[in-house]
């Protein structure tokens, strides 16, 4: 099984949020790597990595930083494939990696999630997936459509709730 996506983060630090995506990911039965680089401790690893990461097949990045976040950037610049940002909050509530992400210079793009929001990462994966996968679409097509069913049902486990004065 050769892996298709690759979470990368700035260092296992970041494994409790990357674990979401892994997650995710898993249940769509997608192949998908995790591996620990750093833009600022092992700058050339990062380049070698997003350089050949399609060559292995490798059809979409998730990068995962906090504080400079500079991972998906650098990622993004090696590389023609997709990169997802996930920016960590680990100083300054996770608004500098944010910004730090979202800020790429122009033709250098990083789709950029929430803050901790490696599961809307791997959603964003999935979908980009999707669009060459008729199983993965499918598969999709069923998830969005059991996120509806759990608004349906909460509206009416809601309606059974009462109170004085509660109209519905």
């Amino acid at each position: 099984m050769n892996p298709i996506v690759s979470i990368i983060m700035g260092s296992t630090s970041d494994l409790p949020i990357m674990e979401k995506a892994a997650k995710l990911l898993d249940d769509f039965q997608i192949p998908f790597e995790m591996n620990a680089l750093s833009a600022h401790r092992t700058p050339a690893q990062v380049e070698e990595f997003a350089s050949k990461a399609s060559e292995r097949g490798i059809k979409v990045i998730i990068a995962a930083a906090g504080m400079a976040a500079a991972l998906p950037g650098v990622i993004a610049a090696s590389t023609t494939l997709p990169v997802i940002g996930v920016p960590v909050a680990s100083s300054l509530d996770g608004i500098d990696a944010l910004l730090s992400i979202v800020q790429m210079p122009p033709a250098i793009p990083v789709a950029t999630v929430g803050i901790n929001g490696s599961y809307n990462a791997a959603i964003l994966a999935v979908e980009m997936l999707a669009l060459g996968d008729e199983r993965i679409a499918s598969e999709l097509k069923a998830f969005k459509g059991a996120l509806a069913d759990k608004i349906v049902k909460a509206n009416a486990d809601l309606a059974k709730v009462t109170y004085k004065f509660k109209t519905n």
